[in-house]
């Protein structure tokens, strides 16, 4: 009984590590932005377009878990940066599409480039053994979110 309370305090101890880490990491990856005057709701929209091509605002708003209402003000403000555009649906009059300009496309690069340098840097001063073990934890934590 005495080591079945030591693995479930073990594995909380273990969820609160892997929760802080994950935050201070994501954190320090954010501090990493090239443009701050674009919002971090704006930049995971402009990601989803790239991975998923156009969308209607309805669907971008699925994908991104916010209200359509909501969806249509991010997209509205990345057509006044110049990122996105909507165009017409061309099947259902009611509907629009919205799509990643190149300017997007290259804002959203620069972003990805500026965090990956950082965290190359960090990756380097790492030993080989550690660099492995990283690269396993990598792929449990994306198993444990689903993809």
């Amino acid at each position: 009984m005495r080591y079945a309370n030591y693995v479930a305090i073990d594995q909380h101890g273990l969820a609160s590590r892997l929760r802080l880490a994950v935050v201070r990491l994501n954190r320090r990856l954010r501090a990493q932005r090239t443009n701050s005057s674009v919002s971090l709701t704006q930049v995971s929209a402009l990601s989803t377009l790239h991975k998923c091509g156009p969308l209607t605002p309805g669907e971008l708003a699925a994908k991104e878990g916010v209200q359509p209402p909501s969806m249509t003000r991010v997209i509205a403000a990345l057509e006044e940066f110049g990122f996105a555009t909507r165009s017409p649906h061309p099947t259902d009059g009611r509907q629009a599409i919205v799509e990643l300009t190149g300017e997007g496309l290259s804002y959203l690069e620069d972003e990805i480039t500026a965090r990956e340098a950082w965290l190359d840097k960090r990756l380097a001063e790492l030993d080989p053994e550690e660099r492995e073990l990283l690269t396993h934890a990598a792929e449990i934590i994306d198993r444990m979110a689903g993809r």
